[in-house]
């Protein structure tokens, strides 16, 4: 038990310690997914990409595109459970629907999972980097973009937790693509336009919007997927510190009360040992007095019979 509380209370440290750096990694790429927001917001206000698949939604939804991501370890208290719970949820959600599925999986939990429970996997990824890269969010998003523009799915989610701080984090179904504006307006850690009361500029494109657009679409899609992972990377490292720190608690609780039970197991075959000893003692004791009276007894019983 006392080895056990000790890798706990590592592996609380070590999560402890990456949750600053995690923490710092989401917020540093804010900027980058702010502005790019902005900029597909000004293309889209001005009318650009009314014909991109990336914008239009579909008629029909057929398919749906599900991107989860979890983690490739456990002992992370509910992170992978709740993740997954969600995504199955918004897949019968999507079952009652008349709507198939399209499995895209992050991490080996996620893998494991739905590969056990016989679900069609189209892609899985693990083994990414700790911090995720760029890289990692480009390969995902290579294997989702290509499927819906050719029609193979009508709309991609992307569930994953996100964090709010080093207390607090929940999860998040998304819609990816197509891009509606409700989407546009939202994202991680953006707040919501017009509330400070400011009128959006008007701006000159060069070349035209819509080729801008075009390029910067799939860059989005990126900066999003790339978001969720850090999201989910932060996420992971603040549930594995509560729950090595739970670990931790109990194994010091249950330490407590093995020992007061030891302690009054020890105390009460001492005490008994005592007994025993005392009552052997008391015994010694009675037949050694019975045994010095016994001449006497003898002595008396011969002068009676003289007589």
């Amino acid at each position: 038990m006392q080895s056990t509380k000790k890798i706990t209370r590592a592996m609380e440290l070590i999560a402890g310690s990456r949750i600053v750096r995690a923490q710092a990694r989401v917020q540093a790429a804010v900027p980058y997914s702010d502005a790019i927001t902005e900029v597909v917001r000004d293309l889209a206000a001005t009318g650009a990409g009314t014909s991109s698949p990336l914008l239009m939604p579909r008629p029909e939804i057929r398919t749906v595109a599900h991107v989860v991501i979890t983690a490739d370890r456990g002992l992370c208290g509910g992170y992978n459970s709740s993740v997954l719970r969600a995504a199955e949820g918004s897949m019968r959600a999507n079952a009652e629907l008349g709507r198939d599925y399209r499995l895209i999986l992050v991490g080996r939990k996620a893998e494991s999972y739905f590969r056990y429970r016989d679900y069609r996997i189209a892609d899985s990824f693990t083994g990414f980097d700790d911090p995720p890269s760029y890289e990692n969010a480009r390969s995902v998003a290579a294997v989702i973009e290509q499927p819906f523009l050719s029609g193979e799915c009508d709309l991609v989610e992307v569930i994953y937790t996100r964090f709010v701080s080093s207390s607090s984090q929940e999860v998040v179904d998304r819609p990816l693509m197509p891009l509606d504006q409700e989407a546009l307006e939202g994202g991680d850690a953006r707040p919501d336009p017009g509330l400070d009361g400011s009128v959006a500029p008007s701006y000159d494109f060069e070349p035209s919007a819509d080729a801008i657009l075009e390029r910067l679409l799939p860059r989005y899609v990126e900066a999003r997927i790339y978001a969720a992972l850090l999201n989910a990377c932060a996420s992971e490292h603040a549930e594995r510190q509560r729950a090595m720190k739970a670990a931790t608690d109990n194994a010091d609780d249950l330490m407590t009360r093995l020992s007061r039970i030891m302690n009054r197991a020890r105390q009460d075959s001492i005490t008994t040992e005592i007994m025993e000893i005392a009552g052997g003692a008391e015994a010694l004791r009675d037949d050694g007095d019975h045994s010095r009276n016994e001449p006497d007894d003898f002595l008396a019983f011969s002068s009676n019979q003289s007589v």
